[in-house]
């Protein structure tokens, strides 16, 4: 297993590469620049090619794509912002942990949703409890995440219900005078809508597929043979139908993980989340190319993190499986 690890590490370096290499090239296509967003419509032209100049935008795409990838390798610098005028690895670093953290609480809440939701319709298919979590499916589906998102301020924000608060990570005031304790649950409390509107989306993947494998093996010949030995209707479930039907649900954890970080990017900008997401769109507007090229690397590692850590589940869950 570590042979297969360590090579797929190996293999990821060549893709960021590409991937880094192929958004610098965008990066020339797009109109404009950051001194476009950032100047005073009056600052002559002279002015303007001078702070160019200074910022090395003047140069051509690969004499940058170099100096940022030397920069990289000798010295672990990413660069500095153009909108922030700091490190990259500052500005990104002061993001990152609300996106993990309101992904983590994310992927619980999917979890904890989905798999009884797939159990209970897998075990009852065709009844009304089956087909009112099918209406749920169908209804998730159709629905954008935006528009979730609105719904969901509109109905436990204080325009509705006052339930949860509208946008923020933390109450101001237990961020400046609480303890460590009071600031994770004001964390929590604060996070809790936007991680239910991830998770309300996020279950219907695997709601669909673990009721479909529950389906698959209800009808197997080992479920019938069991029964024909008399084995009790609930332990059949347990040991042989649910077993084997979680084993797809909990390899796919890596790539859920991936998914919702790369859909914080949506769910930060309904809610007013000061995350990577937020920052992406803000990088990409301004045209703040350092901070954007370092995210989409960061999203490129995490996604080969995801399928490398989805391999790995599988093996772990079921032992005939192995990483060679």
């Amino acid at each position: 297993m570590w042979k297969t690890v360590v090579r797929r590490l190996l293999i990821l370096i060549p893709q960021l590469i590409a991937i880094s290499m192929f958004m610098f090239i965008l990066a020339q296509l797009m109109p404009g620049d950051v001194i476009s967003g950032m100047i005073n419509p009056d600052l002559p032209l002279y002015e303007m090619e001078r702070m160019r100049e200074d910022l090395g935008l003047n140069l051509p795409w690969y004499h940058r794509y170099w100096n940022w990838v030397v920069g990289i390798v000798t010295r672990g610098d990413f660069g500095r912002s153009f909108a922030h005028m700091r490190p990259v690895t500052e500005v990104v670093g002061e993001r990152i942990t609300t996106t993990f953290f309101l992904s983590l609480y994310t992927v619980i809440l999917t979890y904890l949703l989905a798999v009884p939701l797939g159990v209970i319709a897998g075990r009852y298919s065709g009844t009304i409890i089956d087909r009112t979590i099918m209406i749920y499916i169908f209804i998730g589906l159709a629905m954008p995440s935006i528009i979730l998102g609105i719904l969901m301020i509109f109905w436990f924000s204080p325009i509705g219900l006052d339930i949860f608060p509208m946008s923020g990570t933390v109450d101001p005031f237990v961020a400046a005078h609480g303890t460590r304790f009071q600031i994770f649950l004001s964390q929590v409390y604060h996070m809790t809508m936007p991680a239910i509107t991830g998770a309300v989306l996020g279950t219907i993947g695997i709601v669909f597929m673990l009721r479909a494998n529950i389906i698959e093996r209800k009808y197997s010949e080992y479920v019938t043979f069991a029964k024909a030995k008399g084995v009790p209707t609930s332990t059949i479930f347990s040991k042989h139908i649910l077993r084997n039907s979680l084993i797809p649900v909990a390899a796919g954890l890596g790539l859920v993980i991936t998914g919702l970080i790369g859909g914080a990017i949506f769910i930060e900008q309904i809610f007013n989340i000061p995350g990577m997401g937020r920052l992406f769109i803000d990088a990409i507007n301004r045209r703040d190319f350092p901070v954007a090229n370092f995210l989409i690397m960061i999203f490129a590692f995490m996604t080969a993190m995801g399928v490398l850590l989805s391999d790995i589940f599988l093996t772990l869950v079921d032992p005939r499986i192995r990483i060679r």
